[in-house]
C-alpha cells in the first residue's frame, strides 16, 4: 500500500468533516497476525509498509488533533475527528499504546476444518497484562493438534468428540489457547483468570461459542485467583476435577511459580493419567529465573508433580513500539502426577 500524505486534505485547506474522516480511515494500521501459512517476514513487511511514512503521518495526525477545526460547525463531528486521529496515532505507538483492537486468529489442523477465533483486546492499562493476547498462547494453540496425537493420545481421540474430558486453562487472559483447545480437541474447556480480567474473557467466549460448538467443543469461563478462595467460581470449589490443565505465559511475578504449582496441585485430577501442558517464554533474565524457580518447586515434590517431557519452540510477540518482533524461545512441557 502506497500512501502520500501530500495527497490528503490538509487542515489549512479547511476540508469537510467527511473528507478528513475518510482520510483518517485510510491511515488505519491493523496489528499483525502470526498466520502460519504466511512467512513472518511477509507479515512484518506488510505491517511496516502500512506505516512507512510514520513521521509524516504523525505530523498530519497531530495537525488535526491540535486544530480547533473552527470551520466545522458540528461539535459531534469535531469530537469524532479528534478521536479518530488519536486512535491512528496510538496505533503507531506499539501494542501498549493502542486502544481496543479485535483480531482474527486462523487455525488449520488435520483433525478439523480451518477456523478463526475472534479475540477482543481492550486497551492495556496498569498491570492488566491479561488483556493482551501473548504470542505464546498462539504458538501453543497451533501445537495442540500434534500434542493430542503424541503427548495426550491416552486421553484424547483426535477427530472425534471428547466431551467427557474436563479441561481447565489457568490464566486464560483473552482466551485464545483455551478456546482453541475446545475447538481442536472437541472437548469441554473451562477458561479462568482473575476477576478483573473476566469481563473481556467472557465476551470473547460468547463471541466464539457458536464456532467452537459447530466444531464439536464446549467452552465456559469462571473467576479463579491462585492461592485464594475469594471470588472463586462455584465450579472450582470441588478441587482435583480436571484431567488436563493448560497454561501459557503464566509466570511474570516472583510469587507466581509457587502459586501456579499450588493451583495445578489443587485442580488437576488425582489420576496417574492426568496431564498439564504449559508454555513459558524465555524473553529475558526475569522470565528465565521464574521458570527455573517453578521447575525447582516441582522437583522438590511439594506439588506432587513431575515433568514428563519438555521442549523448545520459537515464537514472536507484537509488543515493540516500532512493530518489530524478535524471536522468543518458549519452553513448553507436559507434567503429570508422581
Amino acid at each position: 500500500m502506497s500512501i502520500s500524505i501530500a495527497d490528503f486534505p490538509q487542515v489549512w485547506q479547511k476540508p469537510t468533516a467527511a473528507e478528513l474522516l475518510a482520510s483518517l480511515k485510510l491511515l488505519q494500521v491493523d496489528p499483525p497476525i502470526w498466520n502460519p501459512s504466511i512467512p513472518r517476514k511477509v507479515i512484518l513487511e506488510t505491517y511496516q509498509n502500512a506505516a512507512q511514512f510514520r513521521r509524516e503521518v504523525a505530523a498530519y495526525l497531530s495537525s488535526i488533533i491540535k486544530s480547533n477545526l473552527g470551520w466545522i460547525q458540528d461539535d459531534v463531528e469535531k469530537e469524532a475527528l479528534w478521536d479518530e486521529a488519536s486512535r491512528r496515532l496510538s496505533e503507531r505507538c506499539g501494542r501498549a499504546g493502542m486502544g481496543e483492537i479485535t483480531r482474527s486468529w486462523p487455525f488449520e489442523t488435520q483433525a478439523s476444518t480451518p477456523f478463526n477465533l475472534i479475540i477482543r483486546e481492550p486497551p492495556i492499562t496498569g498491570d492488566c497484562l491479561g488483556l493482551k493476547t501473548w504470542g505464546s498462547s498462539y504458538l501453543l494453540a497451533q501445537s495442540l493438534d500434534k500434542i493430542a496425537k503424541d503427548s495426550l493420545s491416552h486421553l484424547l481421540n483426535p477427530g472425534h468428540p471428547n466431551l467427557s474430558l474436563s479441561v481447565l486453562e489457568l490464566g486464560s487472559g483473552t482466551g485464545l489457547l483455551g478456546m482453541a483447545a475446545a475447538a481442536i480437541w472437541q472437548t469441554d474447556v473451562i477458561l479462568s483468570d482473575l476477576p478483573n480480567i473476566m469481563s473481556n474473557l467472557a465476551h470473547n467466549v460468547e463471541s466464539n461459542r457458536s464456532t467452537i460448538e459447530v466444531l464439536g467443543g464446549r467452552v465456559d469461563s469462571g473467576a479463579l485467583t491462585w492461592g485464594s478462595d475469594d471470588d472463586i467460581a462455584e465450579r472450582f470449589s470441588a478441587g482435583n476435577h480436571f484431567k488436563i490443565i493448560l497454561a501459557a505465559d503464566p509466570l511474570y511475578d516472583d510469587d507466581h511459580p509457587g502459586l501456579l504449582s499450588s493451583a495445578i496441585h489443587s485442580h488437576l485430577a488425582n489420576d496417574k493419567d492426568a496431564r498439564v501442558v504449559m508454555m513459558v517464554p524465555q524473553r529475558d533474565l526475569t522470565t528465565k529465573r521464574l521458570l527455573a524457580t517453578f521447575i525447582s518447586t516441582v522437583a522438590l515434590g511439594e506439588s506432587g508433580l513431575t515433568i514428563l517431557e519438555e521442549h523448545i519452540l520459537v515464537g514472536q510477540d507484537d509488543w515493540d513500539e516500532d512493530g518489530e518482533s524478535s524471536d522468543v524461545k518458549c519452553w513448553w512441557a507436559v507434567l503429570g502426577r508422581k
